[in-house]
């Protein structure tokens, strides 16, 4: 047997359900490749061995390859043309209780990060977040809710004060922020996609799949819209083929489903 990149491809995608061939191939390769040569192992053979056997191995395996980088109202401006215009219209359209998924939500700051602007227009009774991510240790960090000072740094200052307690070096967010967000295990390129929402929110996670990934994930979005619903995305994506694909583009970062 050849154990190259496409033998750790296959023992991946039976280890963890992740499917390797859904993201830019050059980007994760130097990925693996680093944190294999970090640990000293010589071939993907002897590393997936290790994966099987050691779960500290498997757990930082994960964590790894699933890139978790967020923030609080990342691109603030944008967290602003939400607050002024887009969540208004939401509840215009839909009522109080809208039904808003965060898609990939890494360790929780984009999902507490809509309660947040949420509550500047609901009672927090209103508010349910449904949140998402395929990696279970950033799942089980936003459940903490612990965060450095360079997470929140976006944060309007009076949702800081009213949201935030400082302990030692890190912040933790109220309980009542919390209470308001359900996490689950998901895998955007394999699992069931829910139904009806008024708003999806995945940001900045789409840029590491394939194009034929990334469309097919955008597609899948547009069906568990209802029909009003929004999409927004991260500044570092746009959805070229949005007419296609059955949207339309509200400006560069929110598109509706008609």
């Amino acid at each position: 047997m050849t154990f190259d990149y496409s033998y750790l491809k296959r023992e991946v995608l039976a280890l963890t359900g992740i499917d390797l061939e859904c993201y830019k191939e050059k980007q994760m390769k130097r990925r693996i490749d680093t944190l294999i040569a970090k640990h000293k192992i010589e071939g993907y053979d002897k590393y997936v061995q290790g994966l099987k056997a050691d779960k500290v191995l498997f757990e930082e395996f994960v964590n790894y390859i699933t890139i978790n980088v967020s923030e609080f109202y990342r691109n603030p401006e944008q967290w602003q043309l939400m607050d002024q215009t887009v969540i208004p219209e939401l509840i215009k359209r839909f009522g109080r209780n809208l039904k808003i998924w965060s898609a990939a939500c890494s360790t929780g700051d984009e999902p507490y990060s809509l309660v947040m602007a949420l509550s500047k227009h609901l009672p927090l009774s209103n508010i349910k977040i449904y949140a998402t991510d395929l990696d279970k240790q950033v799942i089980a960090k936003a459940k903490v809710g612990l965060y450095t000072d360079k997470s929140i740094v976006s944060v309007p200052e009076d949702l800081k004060r009213k949201y935030f307690t400082r302990m030692g070096n890190s912040f933790k967010i109220s309980d009542e922020i919390k209470s308001r967000v359900e996490f689950k295990e998901h895998n955007l390129l394999k699992d069931q996609y829910p139904v009806d929402y008024h708003m999806i929110v995945c940001r900045n996670v789409l840029i590491y799949f394939t194009e034929e990934a990334k469309d097919a994930v955008f597609r899948r979005f547009c069906r568990s819209l209802a029909p009003g619903g929004i999409l927004f995305i991260g500044s570092t994506e746009q959805i070229i083929n949005y007419k296609e694909i059955g949207f339309e583009r509200k400006n560069s970062f929110f598109y509706q489903k008609p």
